[in-house]
């Protein structure tokens, strides 16, 4: 990966990711580790996407919610859907390097 000069952006696999100019921490967009689909991390529902739109694969990024503190980095399969009191759909993720069980929000995709 490497900084430009003039901007807050990295390059990431030929790839332009901006961050936003509240955080140099926070990236606006990411590849998925699937299907290599670039997404932007706002989408309908949610300001925060951590799963691809296309093929709901996500990665294992968080030791606790919203952290971003994983050793792991393991792709997360997609591998249900649950509603949560009755209104709120979620997926159901399981890494796999190392076999851990995530439920995350879907957004209005």
């Amino acid at each position: 990966m490497s900084r430009s000069k003039h901007s807050n952006s990295i390059y990431s696999d030929k790839h332009l990711i901006r961050r936003d100019s509240k955080s140099q921490h926070r990236e606006t967009t990411f590849r998925c580790v699937n299907c290599r689909l670039i997404i932007s991390v706002i989408g309908m529902g949610t300001q925060h996407r951590n799963h691809c739109p296309a093929c709901l694969w996500s990665k294992h990024v968080d030791a606790n919610s919203g952290d971003r503190a994983s050793f792991c980095q393991g792709k997360m399969e997609p591998i249900a859907v649950w509603v949560k009191d009755k209104l709120e759909w979620a997926l159901v993720h399981r890494c796999k390097n190392c076999g851990e069980l995530k439920s995350n929000r879907i957004g209005g995709e």
